[in-house]
């Protein structure tokens, strides 16, 4: 009764915010995707937090440690570097620009016949392709929750399940392979409702609402995920033998050698010429990705912020919340499943060993919580996935309100301008269609870790070019629109050459990197350069940091001003995450020390320098002014 008493105040917030905000929300598009830039920093910061918190990636991260060891992990904890920059360079620049969307960034930022195109292309691109791929891996984690969690073949009478199996049967729907030992109709038929009926919870307050509903029930969504990750952190170490013999039991599991290699934050000895490509794959993804300036719905976010101090604290907040404090319970979670739930050499070969992993996140929720945690851990994961999914959706549909209906339908074919509601009424549509298409990518995707690595590809042709647009002038309309091209080009030809072997991942990313980015800037130095009076209106509108020489003397700005901002910006970012790194690294190596480790000491300096640290970026973070910043006046968003 407790879980039931859970479960239904936690729909009844999200409705009831949903409800609370429709009134604002139904006012015109920057009310519905931007809340009126009226959220304050932390909340922004932790909306982030609850997105990124997914109900795919704990999965993923326990796929990782089993299938490559904790340091594996950098694949994800490298993302702070860009999510520090993101919060120290572009965050105030997202705000000042005065868009809605990434896409309607064009229109700001270049000039040229070509500006119209390159918009429509990437509202298609990044509000369909790119954000419905994301959402179908979410989808993924929650059908394998749903079948352990939600019965519904136990729960529903025969006269109203029968029919739903009987539709599965004769449409050749099948979501996933069955972890229960139910048939493959029952188990798709299970998953099939309980995925429904979550998404239309979901939507429900997100279409309603708007952004104010998402971080509004994101807040809360978060404590309540992080407070069942807790929880079930406590149950699985406690179940392994505490803390304290963690390590000896994995080394008794596995031998020596391959805990040393599962528990090491640095590169085990036994890496040897793995190493090289690993190190290549973390150097190039975090730049290298189609959300590498925050372009999405971390831009959104930022966007959203009353003011540029409340952008840039978010990012930091966000940064702090999702490298170091959830990091630290997942690997606690992942850990302890290595020990109740050990696997052979023989096992660690076969295919789909790592979607077997990932599934045990969901397994040891159901075999080792008493009941009441049990239904706490549920809420906190159906609350993890409301928050990814409703961000998706409202991000997802402001490319087609704002881009594709209003710039581009209305404003340029048919030349009228669309009223505020018939806007939001297609913003809300919009969520319909990003549903469906999610929904059918859903039904193709096997291990989450595969569509991960193919999402990446995707995004490291694009990467560049997104930073360099606001730190080099030169970059012009015809340079993202060649590492578009090129992107959507090689990216599908590596794929049928190289295959998805995560052993040749390096290799993929590198040459997906190397080609995108040399076309892109090969182009920009052959192509015309953007108007001087489109140059100069962004910069006096967003102030950009980096090498704006010639457009910051025509508006009367010293030459080398920007380059000096971006300077100080890069080393408030490192300082920053010179601190997280470290405590995560210390922390980490405390708590779950690597057999053999000798190192205590050296592990407590890394957490003083983290501590140390904290007073310095924490009073940049949280600043009025920088130095170098001038009064900014706030530019005033028009519609299209």
């Amino acid at each position: 009764m407790l879980d039931l008493l859970i479960v239904a105040a936690f729909v009844f917030y999200g409705l009831a915010a949903g409800l609370r905000a429709r009134s604002k929300a139904s006012q015109n598009l920057q009310q519905y995707f931007l809340a009126g830039k009226t959220i304050k920093g932390w909340q922004a910061g932790t909306s982030m937090a609850a997105t990124q918190f997914a109900a795919d990636t704990p999965l993923l991260v326990t796929g990782l440690v089993a299938t490559a060891g904790v340091f594996a992990l950098w694949r994800l904890w490298i993302y702070g570097l860009a999510f520090l920059i993101l919060a120290f360079i572009f965050a105030a620049g997202w705000r000042r620009a005065g868009v809605l969307t990434d896409a309607e960034l064009t229109k700001v930022r270049y000039s040229g016949r070509g500006v119209m195109l390159l918009r429509l292309l990437k509202a298609i691109y990044y509000g369909t392709v790119i954000n419905c791929v994301v959402l179908a891996m979410v989808l993924v984690a929650a059908i394998r929750i749903a079948e352990v969690f939600l019965p519904w073949h136990d729960w529903l009478p025969a006269g109203l399940y029968q029919p739903i199996v009987g539709f599965i049967q004769s449409s050749g729907i099948n979501l996933g392979e069955s972890v229960t030992g139910l048939s493959p109709a029952m188990m798709s038929a299970n998953n099939m409702i309980s995925i429904l009926l979550i998404l239309a919870f979901t939507a429900m307050y997100s279409i309603t609402g708007g952004l104010r509903a998402v971080i509004k029930t994101d807040v809360v969504q978060f404590a309540l995920a992080m407070i069942g990750t807790i929880a079930y952190a406590w149950f699985v170490v406690d179940a392994a033998g505490g803390l304290g013999g963690l390590t000896d039991r994995i080394v008794e599991l596995y031998g020596a050698e391959q805990a040393g290699k599962m528990l090491s934050f640095g590169p085990p000895d036994s890496a040897g010429e793995a190493l090289m490509p690993f190190l290549v794959i973390i150097g190039l993804q975090w730049l290298f990705q189609m959300n590498s300036d925050g372009t999405g719905y971390l831009a959104q976010r930022s966007m959203a912020c009353r003011s540029d101090r409340d952008a840039r604290f978010a990012g930091v907040l966000f940064t702090w919340l999702q490298i170091f404090f959830r990091s630290l319970f997942w690997l606690a979670i992942a850990l302890g499943l290595l020990v109740l739930y050990p696997f052979t050499p023989e096992e660690m070969n076969s295919e789909g060993f790592a979607a077997a992993r990932e599934i045990l996140f969901v397994q040891g929720i159901d075999d080792l919580l008493p009941p009441g945690f049990r239904g706490l851990m549920l809420v906190g994961l159906l609350a993890a996935l409301a928050s990814t999914v409703d961000t998706h959706l409202n991000w997802g549909a402001s490319y087609w309100s704002n881009d594709v209906y209003d710039g581009v339908l209305c404003r340029h074919f048919l030349k009228r301008t669309p009223k505020n509601r018939e806007l939001v009424l297609v913003a809300r549509l919009s969520n319909v269609l990003i549903l469906i298409i999610a929904m059918i990518i859903m039904t193709n995707l096997g291990s989450i870790q595969t569509a991960w690595f193919i999402s990446l590809l995707f995004g490291a042709g694009m990467g560049s070019v997104l930073v360099l647009r606001w730190l080099w002038e030169r970059i012009n309309l015809y340079s993202e629109l060649t590492a578009m091209a090129v992107s959507l080009i090689t990216a599908p030809l590596l794929l049928y050459y190289l295959g998805t072997n995560p052993e040749d991942e390096w290799i993929r990313l590198s040459i997906m990197a190397t080609v995108t980015t040399t076309a892109a800037i090969l182009v920009t130095f052959v192509t015309p350069r953007t108007d001087e009076d489109t140059l100069d209106t962004f910069y006096q509108r967003v102030r950009p940091f980096g090498f704006w020489g010639t457009t910051a003397q025509r508006c009367g700005d010293r030459r080398g001003a920007s380059r000096l901002a971006l300077g100080k910006r890069l080393g408030a970012a490192s300082l920053t995450a010179i601190s997280l790194f470290s405590l995560l690294i210390g922390c980490g190596r405390l708590l779950f020390p690597p057999p053999g480790d000798e190192g205590a000491l050296l592990n407590w300096l890394y957490v003083a320098v983290g501590l140390l640290l904290i007073p310095l970026w924490l009073r940049i973070a949280t600043a009025k002014d920088l130095a170098t910043e001038r009064a900014i006046k706030e530019p005033h968003s028009q519609p299209g």
